[in-house]
């Protein structure tokens, strides 16, 4: 710009002039034809007049002074400004609505605040001293401060002549203590644990608080004794005319002309889901709380109820309720069959677990720990029929003998009430879950658990089921989900595999697998039930099952499509 301002005037210019001048008169050419060839006159120019923008928009070095203003709200400006852009008035015009109170000035929500400067450790000091003893300086700023006055406990201040925390206050003063601190007084020798004078040793109660104490012990005793009643009767009762068929057989021989093998151990090629609700089994007083299949066949289901009753009921034929167990004083909380379906244990919360010989309807034993027990399982083994392990309130795991009565091992690392215990790897091993959010794999026979696991983000899981397979653990927890645990080796959960959708927070609801390992059905706390595909997780078919709870849900081992559900109302439905 500034070249261009200065066209025509330079000495490089002067000389092109003359050369022009001199070619013009040489040539003796007319002033017009050469006219386009002389320079402006500098007095003539335009040059100076007319802005000629060919380059970006720059300011020209001394040539104009551009005005900026500053929000006097911000607290960052991006550029170096000027101290008069920075001190300039507030531009614009003043609110009129503004009260004085937010005319003047804030650096806070609540006001103005001007810096002040204290030493460090005087602030320090104070501070300490105020926390200690409750007094501190007078910290008044209107006013001058004397040094002498204080705030917080005065009567403190004035006793301790306003020491502070690092001045050393009044010394109290000790109590006397016998001292003999010469070893060779081997009778006499008293060290540091010398009597103060004036020390009462020991403290002997009075008559009267003798009286108190014992009354105290004697009603601490009786609210923990357990207090036994009259023996109750242990009946059974038959439903049916005929307990043996003309071969001598009883009822717990299962039946040939169904047209289903009961007795393979193959499962269904395909299974289905079920679609109508084809029966109900009605006979139980109050809510279900465990239903198990009679082992391999499952032509008959046992229930436990609330009703303290063990029911047996038929699942093909008439499906009649053929006996009724009734020997608890409360509810029952678990049941579980032997191998071989001829004895049963029954868990109540009358803290007794007995075992019934399913066909006589007798009791054969009891068993009881003082603990509540919350599931019963025999070992699996053919060979250890005679022991089982149960799960208790107090976070055992305590092992029955059968034939002897008596306890045999205990398992105790559990922080909670145990709730499930699942044998696993080829049952050299089982698997318990408890109130205290984990879940620990045991060793059979050794009380030690060889592995714990438990995350922040687990809850409890009150229902556990093996898979047919025997590869994996589905655990119902307590966050609306069924979560997926390897039962080989490592015991990971799979993370890819949770089935959510249903509402099971407060409930132990049981779930199961189908024969062939393609879907998982579970009842849920509003009395529905949920059938989802193993392989995506997806769920499949939801229906209303029972009124209450659905609590416990069993897919038939020999059926494609056949599922029992059993609820809080009472009922037990079967579905196909």
């Amino acid at each position: 710009m500034l070249c261009l301002k200065n066209y025509g005037s330079s000495s490089e210019s002067d000389s092109e002039t003359e050369e022009h001048a001199k070619v013009a008169d040489s040539s003796s050419a007319s002033k017009d034809e050469m006219a386009h060839l002389k320079p402006v006159d500098p007095a003539q120019s335009i040059a100076k007049t007319l802005a000629v923008c060919a380059a970006p928009e720059v300011v020209p070095m001394n040539a104009c002074d551009v005005q900026r203003t500053i929000d006097p709200t911000v607290k960052e400006v991006t550029y170096n400004p000027k101290y008069e852009e920075l001190y300039a008035p507030i531009q614009g015009p003043e609110n009129p609505n503004l009260t004085q109170q937010m005319r003047a000035p804030r650096n806070t929500l609540s006001g103005y605040v001007e810096k002040a400067h204290i030493n460090a450790f005087e602030f320090e000091n104070q501070r300490r001293t105020f926390h200690t003893y409750g007094y501190a300086l007078d910290p008044t700023v209107d006013e001058v401060a004397d040094g002498q006055s204080f705030v917080g406990d005065l009567q403190s201040a004035y006793d301790d002549d306003g020491k502070t925390v690092f001045e050393s206050a009044k010394q109290k003063r000790k109590r006397k203590q016998d001292k003999n601190d010469n070893p060779e007084d081997i009778e006499g020798f008293v060290g540091p644990w010398g009597k103060y004078e004036n020390e009462q040793p020991v403290a002997r109660p009075n008559e009267q608080e003798k009286a108190e104490l014992e009354e105290i012990l004697a009603k601490r005793h009786r609210r923990n004794r357990i207090v036994e009643d009259k023996p109750l009767e242990e009946k059974s009762v038959l439903h049916i005319k005929d307990a043996y068929d003309y071969q001598g057989r009883s009822y717990l021989h299962a039946p040939h002309d169904l047209g289903i093998n009961l007795r393979s151990n193959s499962a269904p090629n395909k299974c289905f889901l079920p679609k109508a609700h084809i029966h109900t089994w009605t006979g139980h007083t109050k809510g279900i709380s465990s239903i198990r299949w009679f082992p391999q066949t499952a032509h008959l289901l046992l229930s436990g109820s609330m009703d303290c009753r063990v029911k047996l009921w038929e699942v093909f034929g008439e499906r009649r309720c053929i006996r009724t167990f009734s020997g608890h004083r409360q509810a029952i909380k678990d049941i579980a069959w032997n191998n071989k379906g001829t004895k049963f244990l029954s868990a109540s919360y009358d803290r007794y677990i007995k075992l019934w010989d399913a066909e006589t309807g007798d009791v054969v034993s009891r068993f009881t720990a003082r603990k509540m027990p919350f599931c019963v399982k025999f070992h699996p083994d053919n060979n250890k029929q005679h022991l089982f392990v149960a799960g208790t309130s107090d976070k055992k795991i305590i092992c029955w003998d059968t034939r002897s009565g008596d306890i045999v091992q205990e398992y105790d690392r559990h922080l909670g009430a145990v709730n499930t215990i699942t044998f696993v790897d080829e049952n050299r091993r089982f698997v318990t879950t408890s109130d205290d959010k984990s879940m620990r794999i045991w060793e059979w026979d050794i009380p030690v658990d060889m592995k714990y696991i438990a995350d922040p983000t687990m809850h409890s899981m009150p229902a556990v089921t093996l898979a047919p397979n025997g590869k994996w653990l589905a655990c119902q927890s307590l966050d609306n989900k069924i979560v997926i645990f390897s039962a080989l080796n490592r015991f990971k959960m799979n993370r890819k595999k949770t089935f959510s959708g249903h509402m099971v927070s407060g409930y132990a609801c049981q779930l199961d697998f189908s024969p062939d390992m393609s879907y998982l059905v579970s009842g849920d706390g509003d009395g529905k039930c949920y059938i989802w595909d193993w392989k995506t997780t997806k769920m499949y078919k939801k229906w209303q099952a029972h009124e209450g709870v659905c609590i416990s849900t069993l897919w038939h081992p020999h059926e494609p499509s056949k599922v029992v559900t059993a609820g809080w109302d009472g009922l037990i439905k079967y579905w196909d």
